[in-house]
């Protein structure tokens, strides 16, 4: 069975919101493209320190930037006056600068996963984030794969009874390269498990709707960047890893992430268990798989549908269309029509589970979370 989901229709007038970017890298781009196809959107400024960047930044606008500002950093656009709200997808090192001119200036914000790679500067964003009138997003595209929304959807509904078992694995490329190589060194990225797997433990706390306990985390780096060196010094993120987290509610979570195995068919793979049924989603094949318990022996009832997603949404991003969806209900919530989905504190979080777990894969030990202040 195949179901379309998430059409984009015809939309009529409505309100304008002028956007900055701070941040104009891969991931920046990615944005524009998607704000170029979000109604209402207008993307009046950008910023970032390195000319290359602001080039790919042009060049994804096109005729569209005619006018836009350009900045050095933050603290400008903020001043500009140009913006009713900022998307930061600058490298993770930079966030708490980048965000403390713009919560002076209470502009809402977008600000990419992780929030910060420490847990004092995540906790200082919460901070000045409740202080603000405006609203504070933390982006967390994965969960608005139209695929993983069914999923999470069903499991919440009740379709397998009561949760008591999750997993999720991503099977996929490395570490592609970033300006000035930031994102091969742990102390500019949190760490693997920060850096890349916040989604996966955003996503956790999300369909689990229990807090983490405990974290277990067995990782290493054993086949990416190894003969790679930056002004004589080797990388040192994590390349694959398993790692368990156990909830307040009682339901463990696992995931396995392997950064050398982009020959998989799909990407992610997340299935749950509960007491009365097993649910898989499969992306980017789109496909959910339904498997209700039969008894021992008894004739399989498995049940497949396909979610598909718009071909303007896939093609605006490399987030399997989920880019997209963040930013119709980001701009919803800028103006007043929708809350807050992902909240400074939801990115708090992620980062404090993959702080345990990169803790974890060093000192070769169960973290709890208590140890880390939650």
């Amino acid at each position: 069975m195949r179901h379309r989901c998430h059409s984009i229709g015809a939309i009529g007038l409505v309100e304008q919101v002028r956007y900055g970017l701070v941040g104009t890298g891969m991931m920046g781009v990615e944005h524009l493209q998607n704000l170029a196809v979000t109604p209402g959107a207008v993307v009046t400024a950008i910023a970032d320190p390195v000319a290359t960047s602001l080039g790919w930044a042009r060049d994804a606008l096109g005729k569209r930037g005619d006018g836009v500002q350009e900045f050095a950093d933050a603290a400008a656009l903020a001043r500009s006056g140009l913006v009713d709200a900022v998307i930061v997808a600058s490298p993770n090192y930079t966030h708490r600068d980048v965000l403390e001119p713009l919560f002076d200036a209470d502009i809402a914000i977008l600000c990419e996963k992780p929030l910060a790679t420490t847990l004092e500067d995540a906790r200082w964003v919460v901070d000045r984030a409740a202080q603000m009138t405006r609203p504070f997003w933390t982006a967390m595209e994965y969960r608005y794969m139209p695929p993983a929304a069914a999923f999470i959807e069903q499991v919440h509904d009740g379709r397998i009874g009561a949760l008591r078992m999750l997993s999720i694995r991503e099977h996929r490329f490395p570490f592609l390269p970033k300006v000035g190589d930031w994102n091969r060194f742990s102390r500019k990225t949190g760490g693997t498990m920060v850096e890349k797997c916040c989604h996966f433990f955003d996503l956790m706390r999300l369909i689990v709707r229990s807090e983490p306990v405990r974290v277990y985390c067995s990782g290493a780096m054993d086949v990416n960047h190894v003969d790679e060196r930056y002004d004589g010094e080797r990388p040192d993120i994590i390349d694959n890893s398993y790692t368990t987290v156990e909830f307040a509610n009682g339901v463990r979570a696992m995931l396995d992430l392997s950064m050398f195995a982009d020959g998989a068919e799909n990407q992610e793979e997340i299935t749950a268990v509960g007491d009365a049924a097993r649910l898989d989603v499969l992306i980017p094949e789109g496909a959910l798989v339904f498997s209700p318990r039969t008894g021992f022996l008894n004739p399989k009832q498995v049940e497949r549908s396909v979610i598909e997603v718009d071909q303007t949404a896939l093609d605006a991003g490399s987030h399997h269309g989920s880019t997209f969806y963040q930013h119709q209900r980001f701009i919803a919530a800028v103006r007043g029509e929708g809350p807050v989905e992902v909240t400074a504190r939801d990115g708090l979080m992620a980062v404090a589970i993959g702080t345990a777990a990169e803790i974890s894969a060093r000192t070769k030990r169960v973290v709890e979370m208590a140890e880390l202040g939650f």
